[in-house]
C-alpha cells in the first residue's frame, strides 16, 4: 500500500442500531418535528462511501491506519479534490429548493401548536399537583412545557395570525404561567411575549397588534408582569434578562399605545421602577432600562407625575442624583441613566406640589451645588432650576433661591458660557438659554429684598452684566435675522414664527425680557450704556420694543388665564417706561 492510499483511506460507517425499549411519543406533532433526514446530495460523505462492509472486512488483519503525522513527509503532497463550478451551482440550487421546502407556519400548524403546549401545559400542572414534594416526577413535563414555549417563538414571524391565536385561548394560558412555581417556565413566557410585542412586528399588521394587545390588557398583563417582576432574583442572570425582557415588553406596548401609560403606572410599574432605581446595586443594563421607561411614563401623563410624588419619588430622585455631585459617571450608559434621573425630575416639576416637594427635600441647594462643583451633573442641575423657578409656581423656589446665594453661581455661568470640552452635554444655546431663564424667573418672581440683591448684580464692576447682556441680543438678533432672511413668501405667519423661536428668537426675547427689567429697576444710568451700546452698533431702542410686544402678544399656555393677563400687562408696562 503506498502513500497516496494511505492518505485516502476512510475507515467504514458502522450503522447506527436502534436502543430496545425506546419509547415513542404519542402526538404526531412531536414525531414530525424529532423526525432527521439525511441530505441526499452526490456529494454528502455518506453517499460517498459506494461500497458495503462485510463481515470479512470487518474481521480482516488489516493493519491499521496510520497517523498522517507520523508519516514521513512525501515529495509531493496529495491534493484534495475540489468541487468544480457546476457542482458549486447544484449545490447552491438544492440549498435554495430546501429552504423553500420548510414547512410555512398556517393556521393549522398554528392550531397543532396552541393544543401541544396547552397539553403540556395541563399535564406539568397535574404532575406538580400530584408529585408535589417528588421534582424528578415532574421535571420531564417542565421541560417539555419550556420546549414547547419555546418553539412558539415562530408565531412572532406571522402577526396577521395573532387573532387565530387569541381565539385558541393561548393568551390566557401564557400570562397564568407567569406565576408558575419554576420561575423558569416564567422566564421564557416573558422571553415570548416580548418576541411577540416586537414593536416592529407589531406595525406588520394592525389587526393582528391590536387584537393581541386587547387580549393581554383584558388579562391585566401589567399586573401580571410587575408580579412576576417582584419575585425575579437579578443576581441570576437568566432571571436578570426576564427583568430586562419584561422591561422591553412594557416600552413595546406603550411605544404603540402611549394612552397605557397611565394604567401602567396605577399597576404598580411606577412603583416597583422607583425601587428598582433606589437599589444599593452597581449599576447595570437593567438599571439603566428602569430610568428610560421611568422617563416614559411621566414625561406626557400628569397622573404619573402626581403619582411620583405620592411615592416620595422626589426624594428617591435626590438622593440618586447626588452621588454625582462630586462624581462622574463612569460609562457612556451611565452617564445615559443620569441624564434620564435630571429628564424625570425635569417633567415632575411641572407639577406644582412636585415644586413644593422639591423645595422641602433641599433640591435647590442640591443643585447649586453641583453648580459649583463643574461636574456632568452640572449641566443638568441647570435644567432642573429652569422647570424648579419657571412660571407663577416657581415663586417660592425663586426667592429661596436667592437666599441660599445661588446668585454668586448663577451669574458667572451667566458671564461666560463654558468652553468646549468632553464634559459638556449641552449646546451653547442650550445653555445660555437656562441661564438666562433661571434670571428672568427670579426677576418675574422675586420681591421684596431678594429683588433688590438681584437687581443691584446689573450695577456692579462697571456694568459688565449689562454689556454680556447687549452682546447676547445682538448675537441673537443676527441668527434670527438669518431664519427671517430664508422664509418662503407663502409660509403661514404661525409656522414662521415657530421657525424664528427654533432659530434664536425665544432667546433673544428672555435677553430684552431681562434688559427692560434692569433698565426700570436699576438707576438710570443703566438705561444710558444700553443706549450709548445701541448707537454705537447703529441700532436702536425700537427694535427691543418691537420683540417685546410680539412676545407679550405670545405668552403661551403657562399659568392660568389670570395669571397671562397679569404678566402681559407688566411686559406693556416694561416697554412703555423703556
Amino acid at each position: 500500500m503506498d502513500i497516496g492510499e494511505l492518505l485516502s483511506y476512510k475507515p467504514p460507517n458502522t450503522p447506527k442500531r436502534p436502543l430496545h425499549g425506546e419509547d415513542e411519543d404519542e402526538d404526531d406533532w412531536e414525531n414530525s418535528k424529532r423526525a432527521k433526514r439525511v441530505i441526499k446530495t452526490p456529494y454528502h460523505p455518506r453517499q460517498r462511501q459506494t461500497h458495503e462492509v462485510d463481515s470479512a472486512t470487518v474481521g480482516s488483519s488489516e493493519p491499521p491506519t496510520p497517523i498522517r503525522a507520523a508519516l514521513p513527509a512525501p515529495a509531493n503532497d496529495v491534493i484534495e479534490p475540489q468541487l468544480t463550478e457546476k457542482e458549486k451551482q447544484e449545490i447552491l440550487k438544492y440549498v435554495e429548493t430546501e429552504a423553500a421546502e420548510v414547512e410555512v407556519l398556517d393556521e393549522a400548524t398554528l392550531k397543532r401548536m396552541v393544543l401541544l403546549f396547552e397539553k403540556r401545559a395541563l399535564r406539568n400542572q397535574e404532575m406538580r399537583v400530584k408529585f408535589p414534594d417528588q421534582p424528578e416526577k415532574f421535571m420531564e413535563s417542565e421541560v417539555e412545557l419550556h420546549e414547547t414555549l419555546q418553539e412558539l417563538n415562530v408565531v412572532a414571524t406571522s402577526p396577521d395570525l395573532y387573532p387565530t391565536m387569541v381565539e385558541l385561548g393561548a393568551v390566557p394560558s401564557m400570562l397564568e404561567l407567569l406565576s408558575h412555581e419554576n420561575t423558569d417556565i416564567a422566564v421564557r413566557v416573558v422571553d415570548l411575549l416580548q418576541e411577540l410585542t416586537d414593536v416592529d412586528i407589531l406595525h406588520e399588521s394592525q389587526d393582528g397588534a391590536d387584537t393581541l394587545i386587547d387580549a393581554l390588557l383584558e388579562q391585566q398583563v401589567c399586573a401580571l408582569l410587575v408580579q412576576n417582576l417582584e419575585r425575579l432574583d437579578e443576581s441570576v442572570k437568566e432571571e436578570s434578562d426576564g427583568v430586562h425582557n419584561t422591561l422591553a415588553i412594557f416600552e413595546n406596548l406603550l411605544e404603540f399605545r402611549p394612552e397605557l401609560c397611565v394604567d401602567a403606572g396605577k399597576q404598580g410599574l411606577l412603583q416597583w421602577l422607583l425601587r428598582r432605581i433606589k437599589a444599593k446595586t452597581q449599576f447595570d443594563g437593567n438599571k439603566l432600562y428602569a430610568s428610560e421607561l421611568l422617563s416614559i411614563l411621566v414625561q406626557q401623563t400628569p397622573e404619573n407625575r402626581l403619582l411620583l410624588g405620592d411615592l416620595d419619588g422626589i426624594d428617591a430622585l435626590l438622593q440618586q442624583l447626588a452621588f454625582y455631585k462630586r462624581h462622574d459617571p463612569r460609562t457612556a450608559e451611565e452617564q445615559e441613566m443620569m441624564e434620564n434621573l435630571f429628564n424625570v425630575l425635569c417633567s415632575s416639576l411641572m407639577a406644582t406640589v412636585n415644586r413644593e416637594r422639591f423645595l422641602r427635600g433641599e433640591g435647590l441647594q442640591l443643585m447649586n451645588l453641583m453648580l459649583r462643583e463643574k461636574k456632568m451633573s452640572r449641566n443638568g442641575s441647570l435644567k432642573v432650576l429652569d422647570h424648579a423657578m419657571n412660571g407663577p409656581d416657581g415663586k417660592d423656589n425663586c426667592n429661596k433661591f436667592v437666599d441660599i446665594l445661588g446668585l454668586r453661581t448663577i451669574f458667572p455661568l451667566f458671564m461666560k458660557t463654558p468652553t468646549k470640552n468632553r464634559k459638556r452635554i449641552l449646546t451653547t444655546e442650550e445653555h445660555e438659554e437656562h441661564v438666562l431663564s433661571i434670571i428672568a424667573s427670579m426677576l418675574r418672581n422675586c420681591k421684596g429684598p431678594q429683588r433688590q440683591r438681584l437687581v443691584s448684580k446689573f450695577t456692579e464692576n462697571d456694568f459688565e452684566k449689562v454689556d454680556r447682556l447687549m452682546e447676547l441680543h445682538f448675537k441673537y438678533l443676527e441668527k434670527v435675522e438669518d431664519v427671517e432672511r430664508d422664509t418662503k413668501d407663502d409660509e403661514e405667519e404661525e409656522e414662521s414664527y415657530m421657525r424664528r423661536l427654533d432659530g434664536g428668537l425665544f432667546i433673544l426675547q428672555l435677553v430684552d425680557y431681562v434688559l427692560l427689567e434692569a433698565c426700570t429697576g436699576c438707576p438710570p444710568t443703566v438705561k444710558q450704556r444700553v443706549t450709548r451700546i445701541l448707537a454705537q452698533r447703529r441700532a436702536s431702542l425700537k427694535t427691543i420694543r418691537h420683540i417685546m410686544r410680539e412676545y407679550a402678544g405670545n405668552l403661551g399656555d403657562a399659568g392660568d388665564s389670570e395669571w397671562r393677563e397679569a404678566e402681559q400687562q407688566h411686559i406693556l408696562q416694561l416697554i412703555d417706561k423703556f
